[in-house]
């Protein structure tokens, strides 16, 4: 009998654009919109978006779909990532903030 193994793979991305001068949100954003598009659970902050998916292949390469977004309009694109892959876990996006949130509110 095939059991389906339960994978989350969450990547915090940050993707810089270099070249343009200090006003880059226009560009960021252009990145923002590739992973809000990709259909995958994601959340984006001041500092970083937050991608998951059920493997590291499809998450990814949203990564490499929204750097290649900012790099259309860049000369050069620093990019920072950061991985948390583990199995028997979904919607670590949600629940990872919802546990340090419990254990706040209990003092």
């Amino acid at each position: 009998m095939f059991y389906a193994r339960i994978v989350s793979v969450l990547i915090a991305f940050s993707v810089t654009p270099l070249g343009v001068g200090e006003a880059v949100g226009e560009l960021v954003a252009e990145a923002v919109r590739v992973v809000r598009d990709s259909g995958l659970a994601n959340k984006t902050d001041a500092m970083f978006t937050l991608v998951e998916g059920d493997s590291w292949e499809e998450v990814m390469a949203v990564v490499q779909r929204a750097v290649e977004a900012v790099k259309a309009r860049a000369p050069r694109v620093s990019v920072v990532i950061k991985a948390d892959w583990r199995t028997g876990v979904t919607d670590a996006i949600t629940h990872k903030t919802e546990s340090v949130e419990r254990h706040l509110s209990e003092g």
